[in-house]
């Protein structure tokens, strides 16, 4: 990189840097000023321009405020305490961000359910937050009705759009009045009080419900407003899940606290985005990885140039996607960033390095609460010295990102609800003594490299690296080179138990297409991985089951193992001397036996 180069990536860089900053400073969590506050003042100056729109119907600021008024007199009408929680089972919807600051007027926590959710995971949801109430629609009311005898509490079932159940929410709230709710009412909260819940997406478990506190809320609305520069012009494109914070917080902050309009979507398709992206004249767009992965992988078409797209921004795009999707589809700007809903830990990488997850400039450091320490795979725990604290990584090298808790906005923790209060899974997630007696640090679960210049770039989660021949294998580092193998389109990697062998060998779940060779893919893995990290099974699907957030699902695919008898789809083998072959229950029966040794 030449000089002036990177004197140009620098003040990029610190353009990105102050802009966050900036829009974050004044807020605190013993502030009186909560999200709805923050909302309130963006009406005030926008009432009349558009807010949300959704398959042709749209809200203004001052529209939606006055659906937001209703929910918060109804809430006050069913006797709703401030802290109380009211459950949310909802697709993306017009109504959706007006419900949840309704509630937010009323000083009542929203909790923001999955809607995907059947069973057993929806009833855990809707008992942990405690909700006497839940809102549905036609969509989920019947998967709530189902589950509503297991609760831990009774429940009023309130439900849009002539949905069957106790009672019809848009009635009540035809019938409530839209002015304001007094202040008053929230008198005596801060902004270290709850605003709302939102779930982890349950990869593995049951999910566990993240507290997110005004303070929380108002630092995923406000930054990235700040970090993108948005505009009352700026039309931001949200296919994600507003039940997540990345969709219904980022996505929709950069839109609201800028006076522009956040477009939504019910859901996310590949095949009619760029048409989506052109018609509606999104400029901005929030994604998620595995969606920029779903669209390189689409056939080209004319239209996904023809759009007025001035930046993309959201989390997980690994670096074999990053610079074909920007370069395929002309994105002028990528705003990849990290940060854990429940967590204290966010970097951004402003100036668009393709690959890292943000940075930490050296010169900055004092800024951020963010550290790598060494990590024991084997304990899932970080190494400590001989003094007892922690050890710092060195530029390069693997390690867990911490992040120290602390008084500032930024930097606190609160945890999870959990019954009885707070307690073990909150706790579980904290590190003590850190570096110094008495300090106290968040557990992020992600291992991550740091290089000199302070970029970041994400490893692996802790529990997605496995052992085997002795060695600790990353299963996004095999996932990198699996995509990187012609028709390879996506790969899900874990470990699976092999009876005989100690540690997990490494399978992978496959969707292929054009170009894929098994004997290839045999021979380009062994150029590009050690023995340990090749994956001795791999599983062909039509597609790879993901959460409602797009991440894949592995629990499922783990217990399957490699029996044919007990996995659907094709399972392929690597021979030592033939590459990938098809597993049939003979030779299933002689790995297991022992007879071939893996």
């Amino acid at each position: 990189m030449g000089l002036l180069e990177r004197i140009a990536r620098e003040g990029r860089y610190l353009r990105g840097v102050c802009g966050t900053l900036n829009a974050v400073r004044t807020i605190s969590s013993d502030s009186p000023n909560l999200v709805c506050d923050d909302w309130e003042r963006a009406v005030d100056r926008h009432g009349p321009r558009t807010a949300l729109s959704m398959d042709g119907r749209s809200l203004s600021y001052a529209q939606a405020d006055a659906l937001a008024n209703r929910v918060a007199h109804w809430a006050r009408a069913q006797g709703l305490q401030r802290g109380e929680a009211v459950a949310l089972v909802l697709p993306n919807r017009l109504d959706y961000v007006p419900l949840w600051l309704g509630l937010a007027k009323a000083g009542v926590v929203a909790a923001l359910v999955n809607c995907n959710l059947q069973g057993a995971a929806l009833c855990h949801c809707i008992s942990v937050g405690g909700a006497r109430h839940v809102i549905a629609d036609a969509d989920t009311a019947p998967a709530v009705a189902a589950v509503r005898g297991r609760l831990a509490q009774p429940v009023t079932l309130w439900t849009l759009d002539g949905a069957a159940g106790d009672a019809d929410l848009q009635a009540a709230l035809d019938n409530a009045p839209d002015r304001r709710p007094d202040p008053a009412i929230r008198a005596g909260m801060t902004a270290g009080d709850a605003a709302m819940y939102i779930y982890t997406s349950g990869t593995t478990g049951l999910p566990k419900a993240a507290k997110v506190t005004h303070v929380r809320a108002q630092m995923y609305l406000r930054s990235f407003a700040g970090a993108l520069r948005a505009t009352r012009e700026d039309r931001v494109f949200v296919v994600l899940p507003l039940y997540h914070s990345t969709g219904g917080l980022v996505g929709v902050g950069a839109a609201l606290m800028a006076g522009g309009a956040a477009v939504l979507r019910k859901r996310f398709s590949a095949s009619s985005f760029w048409e989506d992206v052109e018609a509606e004249g999104a400029t901005l767009f929030v994604y998620v990885g595995e969606l920029c992965r779903y669209m390189v992988n689409q056939p080209e078409r004319p239209v996904e140039r023809a759009h007025k797209l001035r930046a993309a921004f959201g989390n997980g795009l690994r670096p074999e996607v990053w610079r074909r999707f920007q370069a395929r589809f002309a994105i002028p700007e990528v705003l990849e960033f990290y940060g854990a809903t429940e967590g204290n830990v966010s970097v951004v990488n402003f100036d668009g390095r393709p690959g890292s997850i943000g940075r930490v400039a050296p010169y900055l450091r004092f800024k951020f609460n963010v550290r790598l320490v060494r990590f024991d795979p084997e304990l899932e725990l970080p190494i400590r010295g001989p003094d007892g604290f922690c050890i710092a990584c060195t530029p390069g090298e693997v390690g867990e990102a911490l992040g120290e808790i602390g008084p500032a906005a930024r930097t606190q923790y609160v945890g999870y609800a959990e019954p009885g209060g707070a307690g073990g899974e909150s706790e579980r997630k904290i590190l003590k003594d850190a570096f110094k007696a008495g300090d106290r640090w968040f557990r992020t679960g992600d291992l991550m490299r740091q290089d000199r210049d302070g970029y970041l770039y994400f490893v692996d989660r802790i529990g997605d690296t496995f052992r085997w021949k002795g060695e600790n294998v990353s299963t996004g580092e095999v996932a990198e080179a699996l995509l990187a193998a012609p028709g390879v389109q996506e790969a899900n990697v874990y470990g699976v138990e092999v009876p005989g062998a100690e540690g997990r060998a490494g399978m992978a779940a496959l969707v292929v297409g054009p170009g894929f060779d098994p004997k290839g893919l045999a021979r380009h893995l062994d150029a590009e991985l050690p023995g340990c990290a090749r994956p001795l099974f791999l599983r062909i699907q039509p597609a790879i089951e993901t959460t409602g957030t797009f991440k894949y699902r592995k629990a499922e695919l783990v217990a399957d193992g490699f029996d044919p008898s007990r996995v659907p789809d094709p399972v392929l083998f690597k021979d030592a001397g033939a590459g990938y072959v098809p597993l049939d229950a003979g030779l299933y029966a002689r790995i297991v036996s022992g007879e071939i040794r893996v």
